[in-house]
């Protein structure tokens, strides 16, 4: 009883040291990303122009990194709807860092929190504060009692995975890995105007487009669509966003069965996340969830 009691309070207290910080750093980042893709990529293609390398640079750049977040960071590490070997795990940590949504640590630890409190105010991209706060706004928002006991619970399990926290530690040096390899690709192609071509293409559109279909997930996939499995929180399904996303569109499913490595149940339901799992688990370097 006593010890209910403590909870209740830890939590009220924990609630009270919760300020509406802005995080400049994020909020700087992110706004350089949107500049650039918006006005920067447009007026490097009206100058210099893109090539076909720059292109499927930006389409492997962005199934990679979109794949590292759904399958690594969502699938793999969030829900542990399967286990894997060792290098598929560190490739995943490796791509779903270059996507530049925080560390695994972080990300996972959040996205554990959002199916606990969904809907609520603990819930870090509450959907029912408006679309614009879920999709984007929540990420400017630093809150001062994310490290403290009631809110450590969520990244008790992740702490224990020594290639997480490898990830964690190492996150800025992924990152910009990610940023740098298409560019590398685009010099060797033709010099620094590739090099360019492919760091505005590969590297920061394609991260604006991951960023922000991975938001989708949290704001329209929490606001419009059917609830086949379930109205019991405000999760939706939208076969279309899974088109961009790689299967994650199937959210209200997802929120009633998060320890399916499928978002898409049904065959004919777009997948891909799915189907790359079930690839691990054909050549043995992945098995389901027990």
């Amino acid at each position: 009883m006593e010890q209910a009691v403590d909870q209740v309070v830890t939590e009220k207290k924990e609630k009270e040291l919760v300020k509406q910080i802005i995080d400049y750093p994020t909020l700087i980042v992110f706004t350089l990303v949107c500049c650039f893709a918006i006005i920067g990529v447009p007026l490097f293609g009206a100058t210099f122009g893109y090539t076909r390398l720059d292109w499927l640079l930006f389409v492997v750049f962005y199934m990679i990194t979109g794949l590292g977040i759904t399958v690594g960071y969502h699938r793999l590490f969030s829900h542990r709807s399967f286990t894997c070997k060792t290098w598929v795990k560190v490739y995943f940590l490796i791509t779903g860092g270059w996507a530049m949504e925080n560390s695994a640590l972080k990300w996972c630890s959040d996205h554990i929190r959002h199916h606990a409190k969904t809907d609520t105010d603990e819930d870090p991209y509450n959907a029912k504060r408006g679309f614009w706060y879920s999709h984007v706004l929540w990420i400017f928002r630093k809150d001062p009692s994310a490290n403290l006991p009631v809110r450590e619970k969520y990244k008790a399990a992740l702490r224990k995975d020594k290639w997480i926290m490898w990830q964690h530690r190492n996150y800025i040096p992924i990152v910009i890995t990610g940023l740098l390899l298409p560019a590398v690709i685009g010099f060797l192609h033709r010099g620094w105007v590739g090099a360019g071509a492919a760091f505005m293409l590969a590297g920061v559109f394609r991260l604006f487009l991951v960023l922000n279909s991975t938001f989708f997930i949290n704001s329209i996939c929490h606001m419009w669509g059917a609830q086949p499995y379930g109205d019991a929180n405000t999760s939706r399904d939208n076969w279309w966003i899974s088109l961009i996303t790689f299967g994650e569109g199937y959210h209200n499913y997802h929120h009633n069965f998060p320890r399916d490595y499928r978002n898409g149940p049904k065959w004919y339901n777009f997948d891909p996340s799915k189907w790359l799992i079930f690839s691990l688990f054909l050549i043995g370097a992945a098995k389901k969830a027990s």
